[in-house]
């Protein structure tokens, strides 16, 4: 992608300042892979072996399982990215605008918080990945001392890579995609000459309401990207078009998604302990034949770094919002640290990473469509964002509203999330209302936040608007 925002060398600079138009050169088309490598992750086949396993789902239920969840959860990340584009700034400066300067703190604080623990399992299967080709190639087995070096050396580069900025995220998501998608195939046409099919296409239908669960499940990790869209997209121009934003966006999952967890269903037929592994990469590492199985692993490291990379690039726009004055490149480090803490606990403590992985996708879920609901309410309504007003954080701001606060978006967002825990159930939490009803029975707490907060949001009254902040373009270029 080739862009002109100021920089230290090769480092992006530029925090959660809205971009100028002048400077706003990026195409649509960077889009493709940077969401095919934020699906880049073994866990996908683990998922996929799930479906087959724990859900009972035959090869046909499981195909529209994996084509809906990723239309559902990456038609919303597209969607929500067309603010990028209106407005030039990551999605949690933009939200400021709609939840006010202060009341902004609210979901911004919940979201960084939920960050924590999708970058703690993203390094937790990588640092899996790298002591699974130590153990093949070199025979040299796991202990405490080799699990924290692996676990460092995973968070330390992701730290480099997303500290870098999107120039570095998105030269390494090109390479990382082509490199997959090579080893996959190879990967694949293995699984399709070694497979009984007659089994596979012999195994009985599961019930329906199991399909529903699992476009849930699948859903949850696309879900979380969406207050990141924006991020990605704040460099294109303001006249690009909405809908190339979106089919890109949804191309780029859809084409990782869907085959990924077909390839898990399909291997869980004779390796049914894919789905409850302990360490699924290992038990990847060990179905494999050592000519692939040690490239494979290390593409898939890569993946899952960049994933994490990504993750962290917006979480440190998130911090930003939060107040935590550091530059974006410093602003990363705090949740590379907690992600460094919060692994080793994972890896040496949980006593099962499946089960930790499944109950944190549950409540990811919930946590960030009671956001979503509200933001996507609000653009139906907004053309625009007022960059001085994103950046004024007083009294003075046109994103002050009443003491802070936009009243209607802050209650919309937590009734939704209330609503949602309600109806929610996993291995950590399950709410009052999670039973005998459909909305728990088919794990949509998700989808029953996201509807209530974006319905809440579009009836209840607004807060008058401060002047000039629906701006003229000519506004938000000097701006900056």
């Amino acid at each position: 992608m080739s862009t002109t925002e100021p920089s230290d060398g090769a480092v992006e600079t530029r925090g959660i300042e809205p971009v100028p138009n002048s400077q706003r050169h990026a195409r649509t088309r960077d889009l493709l892979p940077t969401w095919m490598a934020a699906n880049i992750t073994v866990l996908l086949l683990t998922m996929g072996a799930t479906l087959a396993v724990s859900y009972g789902l035959d090869l046909w239920q499981t195909l529209v399982v994996a084509t809906v969840a990723p239309a559902v959860s990456f038609g919303l990340v597209g969607l929500i990215g067309i603010a990028g584009k209106r407005g030039g700034a990551p999605g949690m400066a933009l939200s400021r605008a709609v939840f006010g300067q202060r009341g902004n703190l609210l979901p911004g604080a919940l979201i960084w918080v939920a960050r924590w623990g999708w970058e703690t399992i993203n390094a937790v299967t990588g640092a899996y990945a790298l002591l699974t080709v130590l153990d093949i190639v070199f025979g040299v087995r796991s202990n405490t001392f080799l699990v924290l070096v692996t676990l460092l050396l995973f968070v330390v580069a992701t730290f480099a890579i997303s500290g870098l900025g999107i120039d570095a995220v998105h030269r390494c998501n090109r390479w990382a995609v082509r490199l997959f998608a090579a080893f996959s195939l190879l990967v694949l046409g293995r699984l399709v000459a070694r497979t009984d099919w007659d089994e596979v296409l012999r195994r009985p239908a599961g019930p329906t309401h199991l399909m529903i669960v699992g476009i849930g499940l699948i859903a949850a990790g696309g879900i979380s990207w969406v207050p990141s869209a924006p991020d990605f997209t704040r460099y294109l121009p303001r006249g690009t078009s909405s809908a190339a934003i979106v089919r890109d966006t949804l191309g780029g999952a859809v084409v990782v998604v869907l085959p990924l967890t077909l390839m898990g269903a399909v291997m869980a037929v004779t390796t049914p302990d894919l789905a409850s592994a302990a360490d699924p990469v290992s038990f990847l590492g060990a179905a494999l034949p050592l000519w692939l199985a040690v490239p494979y692993l290390l593409i898939a490291l890569v993946g899952m770094l960049l994933i994490n990379a990504m993750s962290m690039y917006s979480a440190g726009f998130t911090a930003q919002t939060l107040g935590i004055r550091l530059p974006r490149p410093w602003a990363v480090s705090v949740n590379a640290v907690i992600s460094l803490l919060l692994g080793g606990v994972l890896m040496l403590v949980a006593p099962s990473f499946i089960g930790s992985f499944l109950a944190f996708l549950t409540l990811l879920a919930v946590t960030f469509s009671a956001w979503a609901g509200v933001f996507g309410a609000d653009m139906l309504r907004r053309p625009a964002y007022d960059a001085v007003a994103l950046l004024d954080t007083t009294r003075t701001s046109a994103y002050w509203y009443r003491g802070g606060f936009s009243p209607a978006a802050v209650a919309a967002w937590a009734i939704g999330l209330g609503c949602g825990l309600l109806f929610t159930t996993s291995d950590w939490f399950t709410g009052p209302l999670a039973t005998g009803n459909p909305v728990g029975a088919y794990g949509l707490g998700w989808a029953a936040t996201m509807v209530t907060s974006f319905l809440l949001y579009a009836v209840l009254p607004k807060p008058p608007v401060g002047p000039g902040a629906e701006p003229a373009e000519e506004r938000a270029t000097m701006a900056v």
